[in-house]
C-alpha cells in the first residue's frame, strides 16, 4: 500500500519551522532572501511570516539601510526578548545557567564554581534551579519559555535523559533531567545532552563550523569528549553515547583512565596528563623551572628540545593565543610533510621526535622530585592548563616538553579520527583550545605521518569560535529544537 503524501497542513508546519530556523540562526533576514533560500514564492513567504508574527515569534520591519531602487523588502527579525529558553552547562569545575532568546541572544546568565569531589545531585541542581528562578522573576509578563536543556559532562542516554556515566564527575545513573524539571516547576521537560556533542552542534550552527557538513569537535574539560557531525547531522549512536572519543585507546600500556581502561586518549591528553608532565599536578606544584629544581630523575637531554629557542622564535611564541587563533589557524589544510607549512604562523616549538616509550609516542613523561623550597599552591582546571601554555610561551623548557608530549598524543588521536570519519574540519574547544595553540606543530606533524593523505588533504584545523560558551550555546540549541520543528504548536502549549 502506497503511503499518502504530506497534507497541506503538514507542509505548512514544516515551512513555518524552516523559516523560523533560518531567522533563528541567521538573524534578521529580508523576505526576498528567505524566498531565495527556501525556494518558495513571495506570497507563501508573506503568509508564513504573517503567521509567525501573529504568534509573537518574529516581527517585520523596514530595513535600516537599502541601496536598491524600488520598494524595499521587509526584514524578518526573531522576537528574542519575548521567546526564550533556559540553558544549563554542568562541567567538572563550573555550573552555568542562561536565559537565551530566540535568535541565540544570551539575555541573562549566572555562573558559579563547582567543587571537585563526590557527585551530589543536590549540589548541582540546587544552584542551577535557583539561578533559573532568579532570571525568571526578571522577565516581562508577556515573555514565554519554550524549552529547557542542559549540557552535562558525561554519557547521556537519549531515551530517558539519564546521565549513565561521568567518570570525571563521579556520576553514575543520575536522573538529572527529571530532577531539574521537578525543581524548576515550569511544566517543561528538561532535555539533557553530552557536553561535547552539544559543543559540536553549537560550532556547526553558530561557530567556526557554519557551512561545514562534516566536522569533529574535540572538547577538553578535565577529560576529553568529542562530537561528530556527519553530512550535517550529529552522530549520536544507538542510545546517544556516540562520540566518546576520549575513551578511544591510543596506548594500551599507558596511563590509567577514570573509565577503568589504560591509555585512553583522555588519559594521555587530559588535564592531569599535562599537569603531571609539567610538574604542576597535585596540592603543590613546581615553580617555574630553573634547572636546579630537578634531581637525578630529570628527563634526559634527548627528551627536551634539542636546541634552545632562538630569540626570533621566542618573539613569535609571545604572540597572544587569540592572535594565533585568528592568524595562524585561519589557514586551510594539514601539512603534506612532517614540518609545519612554510609561512604557517603556529608556535615555533621543536617538533622533532625523542626516544619513545610505553607512555608517550614521542618521549617519556617528565618526572621530578619536588624540593620543599620549590613548591607553590597549584592551579586546577583551565587556569592550570593556560598557565602551562603561558610558561611554554615564556621559554620554560619543562612546560614546552609537556606540551610536546601531550600534543603528540593529541595528534595521534586526531589522525585516527581523520582516518575513520574523513572530516572537513576538526575543532578544538574547552581546554584543548589552549593545548592545540601550544602544540599545533606536534599535532600537524603527527597528522602528516599517521593520517591517510587523501583524508587529510583538505582538512582544516580550527579552534572554537564560541570559546568556553560552546557547550552552553549547544544546550540552548537543544532547547530550541521543538519550537523550531513545530513553532505554533509548541508556543500554544507553552502559553497554556
Amino acid at each position: 500500500m502506497m503511503r499518502a503524501g504530506p497534507s497541506q497542513e503538514e507542509i505548512r508546519r514544516h515551512n513555518l519551522g524552516a523559516l523560523l530556523r533560518h531567522v533563528h540562526l541567521s538573524g534578521p533576514t529580508s523576505r526576498a532572501e528567505l524566498t531565495n533560500r527556501m525556494g518558495l514564492n513571495r506570497s507563501t513567504i508573506m503568509a508564513l511570516t504573517a503567521d509567525l508574527t501573529a504568534a509573537g515569534l518574529v516581527r517585520e520591519e523596514l530595513p535600516r539601510e537599502t541601496r536598491r531602487a524600488g520598494r524595499p523588502s521587509l526584514v524578518v527579525r526573531p522576537e528574542s526578548a519575548r521567546v526564550y529558553v533556559f540553558a544549563f552547562d554542568v562541567g567538572v569545575d563550573r555550573l552555568v545557567a542562561a536565559r537565551v532568546g530566540l535568535g541565540g541572544t544570551i539575555l541573562d546568565r549566572r555562573e558559579t564554581v563547582r567543587r571537585r569531589g563526590p557527585f551530589s545531585l543536590e549540589e548541582v541542581v540546587g544552584p542551577l534551579a535557583a539561578f533559573a528562578r532568579q532570571m525568571h522573576r526578571k522577565t516581562r509578563p508577556d515573555t514565554v519559555c519554550v524549552g529547557v536543556a542542559a549540557a552535562f559532562s558525561g554519557g547521556v542516554d537519549r531515551g530517558d535523559g539519564v546521565v549513565r556515566f561521568g567518570p570525571n564527575m563521579g556520576s553514575v545513573d543520575v536522573p538529572f533531567g527529571e530532577e531539574m524539571g521537578r525543581r524548576l516547576g515550569l511544566g517543561l521537560p528538561v532535555a539533557v545532552g553530552n557536553d561535547a556533542n552539544l559543543g559540536a552542534l553549537a560550532e556547526h550552527t553558530r561557530g567556526v563550523g557554519v557551512g561545514c557538513r562534516d566536522l569533529i569537535y574535540l572538547h577538553g574539560d578535565v577529560g576529553i569528549g568529542g562530537g561528530v557531525i556527519v553530512n550535517g547531522t550529529l552522530l549520536g549512536g544507538h542510545r546517544g553515547f556516540g562520540g566518546e572519543v576520549g575513551h578511544m585507546v591510543v596506548n594500551p600500556r599507558g596511563r590509567p583512565c577514570g573509565c577503568g581502561s589504560l591509555g585512553c586518549l583522555e588519559a594521555e591528553v587530559g588535564e592531569r596528563a599535562l599537569l603531571e608532565a609539567a610538574g604542576r599536578f597535585g596540592a603543590f606544584a613546581l615553580q617555574p623551572w630553573d634547572g636546579a629544581q630537578l634531581r637525578d630523575s630529570a628527563p634526559s637531554r634527548d627528551a627536551l628540545p634539542r636546541e634552545a629557542p632562538s630569540q626570533e622564535s621566542l618573539s613569535r611564541e609571545s604572540l597572544s593565543r587569540e592572535s594565533l587563533s585568528r592568524e595562524a589557524l585561519s589557514r586551510d589544510g594539514a601539512p603534506s610533510t612532517g614540518a609545519v607549512p612554510p609561512g604557517d604562523a603556529v608556535p615555533s616549538r621543536d617538533g622533532s621526535p625523542v626516544p619513545a616509550d610505553s607512555s608517550s609516542p614521542a618521549g617519556s613523561p617528565l618526572a621530578a622530585e619536588v624540593l620543599p623550597s620549590t613548591v607553590s599552591h597549584a592551579l586546577i582546571g583551565r587556569d592550570a592548563v593556560r598557565a602551562v601554555v603561558d610558561a611554554a610561551d615564556r621559554g620554560d623548557v619543562v612546560a614546552q616538553a609537556a606540551l610536546s608530549r601531550v600534543g603528540d598524543w593529541l595528534g595521534l588521536g586526531v589522525a585516527n579520527l581523520v582516518n575513520i570519519f574523513n572530516p572537513e574540519m576538526v575543532i578544538f574547544g574547552g581546554m584543548l583550545r589552549e593545548v592545540y595553540l601550544g602544540a599545533a606543530a606536534q599535532v600537524r606533524s603527527r597528522l602528516a605521518t599517521d593520517a591517510l593523505p587523501p583524508a587529510r588533504e583538505h582538512l582544516r584545523l580550527r579552534t572554537s569560535a564560541l570559546g568556553d560558551d560552546a557547550t552552553l550555546v549547544g544546550a540552548a540549541e537543544l532547547a530550541f529544537t521543538k519550537v523550531l520543528a513545530d513553532p505554533l504548536e509548541v508556543l500554544a502549549r507553552a502559553g497554556s
